[in-house]
């Protein structure tokens, strides 16, 4: 048993780390903000899939894929090379109970502009 003033770990904060490091390092803020829609696009699929109560085989399950091909599709958000289609984001939300709706932001004040429901 280790002794308990020997270890003492520190928690992580993400959001004050990057706070603090985008404003020392210029070229951090500009690479981290330059993911910011992966890491929204991300963010909302894991949203969908946690209100839903799924797991990724449940969602798997509901798209007639495995589980390795759900987990490919959250992780492949922030790999430009290998995003999933509309027709994939639209799969996974139906999996989920949800619809998938795409919207655009004016850049300088990231209000979202009004939706077309289909």
């Amino acid at each position: 048993m280790q002794h308990p003033d020997k270890f003492k770990p520190t928690r992580l904060d993400p959001d004050a780390y990057v706070s603090k490091r985008s404003v020392k390092d210029k070229a951090f803020k500009v690479a981290y903000d330059a993911l910011e829609d992966e890491y929204a696009a991300l963010a909302a699929l894991l949203q969908a899939r946690t209100e839903a109560g799924l797991t990724q085989a449940d969602v798997a399950q509901r798209m007639g894929v495995s589980q390795p091909v759900v987990a490919r599709i959250e992780s492949s958000l922030g790999n430009k090379n290998h995003s999933p289609s509309l027709h994939t984001l639209r799969r996974y939300a139906e999996a989920c109970g949800m619809r998938l709706v795409i919207q655009m932001v004016a850049q300088n004040d990231r209000k979202p502009l009004p939706t077309m429901n289909r």
